[in-house]
């Protein structure tokens, strides 16, 4: 399964083709992907022990139609539930849990739905993972917006009415630093009533002096969280350290972070076990941090630059919609955001089900917006996308498609006193 996502070599020189065959074909040449490196904080905490242990126990071969049934009936959803509605002999319930999920979104979430942009600021990034666009490796056009060029797409963004942008760098220090993010998020504070964050992992120091520069969420991807697979496909950089990515919403929320979010990668690994382990790990951290917002995204695997190849393993849409169901019924005030990765009928679908969030007006290349805007040609952008999207719909091409399914768009519902 690993083979197919390595990407294309042309264009490396000799010396980094030769670390890069050394990386994928030789286990001994990599850095061991549990241990620390220098500078990364370690805090003391039992969430990941609780998740990790609950996930490998997960036998979802052991349900029945009759626990399903059971985990339908009851009016809490428990561990146990959950884990039943994830397992494949809840295939043939999947309409009785979207109405289940229907009901439990409408009581906590009313008929709204919210939306977002994402701004991708650079794509410079120091990791290999082998599944990534914008990994170390890949031969695109890589670049990183000045503050003059992040302010003008965040002018056209907010031109065109959106109130909640999410600012994403590719994972490098050296290009995209602490300080570099936090000027981002100062003009953010400028056009936009919340600011939200995808970013490498950083400190808890960190997080706070990027909150106080106005950035109110972070999102995290885990990728998956079975730790082998994460192992072989994150060969290089700071990414690899699979327990420092793990702890990053808590370092997010002691720095101050209003909110958080989490993701698995649906497609890399067993999607059960890590769409298990992602609720479980916003279940436990929603325990010791009651005041945070918390959310959950479903991203699927999508094809990326120099490899076409890369597509979900058998996650398919109607798996995924029993994933997001189960997600709603077993953590019913957590938000559900729903990307552009999905085409538009699966997202004006799942919005009057159980998603709460989805993003409009999207582009995954550097300093795009101006040209999607101003009806420039496809391919302006200055630099490379991370993965291809597959709903292009614009701000007002989708407020008014989920107005049209009898549901309230909702561009932020924040007051800043």
């Amino acid at each position: 399964m690993e083979n197919q996502f390595f990407v294309d070599s042309k264009h490396l020189s000799p010396e980094a083709l030769c670390k890069k065959h050394k990386l994928e074909t030789d286990p001994s040449s990599r850095s061991n992907h549990m241990e620390y490196l220098p500078g990364m904080e370690k805090i003391e905490s039992d969430v990941c022990k609780n998740v990790m242990e609950e996930m490998n126990a997960f036998d979802y071969s052991k349900y029945t139609a009759k626990d399903v049934k059971e985990a339908l009936e009851h009016e809490t959803c428990t561990i146990e539930d959950f884990k039943a509605l994830l397992s494949p002999a809840a295939a043939p319930f999947l309409e009785q849990m979207a109405q289940k999920a229907r009901l439990e979104t409408s009581k906590h979430f009313g008929n709204t739905v919210y939306l977002f942009t994402p701004l991708y600021i650079a794509n410079y990034c120091e990791n290999y993972c082998i599944y990534c666009g914008f990994n170390c490796y890949n031969h695109i056009k890589r670049m990183k917006l000045s503050l003059e060029q992040i302010e003008n797409e965040m002018k056209v963004i907010a031109d065109s009415g959106m109130e909640e942008i999410l600012i994403l760098t590719g994972e490098s220090r050296a290009q995209s630093d602490i300080q570099y993010i936090g000027e981002a998020c100062k003009l953010a504070r400028k056009y936009f009533r919340m600011v939200g964050l995808e970013i490498y992992p950083v400190n808890t120091d960190e997080y706070r002096f990027l909150h106080e520069c106005g950035a109110d969420y972070v999102t995290v991807f885990q990728e998956t969280y079975d730790t082998e697979k994460y192992e072989q496909f994150h060969l290089l950089g700071a990414k690899r350290v699979w327990p420092y990515r793990f702890d990053a919403q808590e370092r997010a929320l002691r720095g101050g972070m209003r909110g958080v979010a989490f993701s698995a990668l649906l497609g890399l690994s067993d999607f059960r076990k890590d769409a298990f382990a992602s609720a479980l790990h916003v279940y436990f951290l929603q325990r010791k941090y009651p005041h945070a917002e918390m959310s959950l995204s479903c991203p699927r695997l999508r094809p990326i630059i120099n490899n076409d190849k890369i597509n979900p393993h058998d996650v398919h849409e109607k798996e995924l919609c029993q994933i997001i169901c189960a997600y709603r019924i077993f953590l019913p005030f957590v938000g559900i955001t729903v990307s552009s990765r999905e085409s538009a009928s699966f997202r004006n679908g799942i919005v009057k089900i159980a998603a709460t969030k989805v993003s409009a007006g999207v582009s995954t290349g550097i300093g795009d917006h101006e040209s999607k805007y101003n009806g420039k040609e496809e391919g302006d952008a200055q630099g490379d996308e991370q993965f291809e999207i597959d709903d292009n719909r614009s701000l007002d091409a989708m407020y008014k498609d989920i107005a049209d399914e009898g549901l309230q768009p909702v561009l932020n519902d924040y007051l800043y006193m």
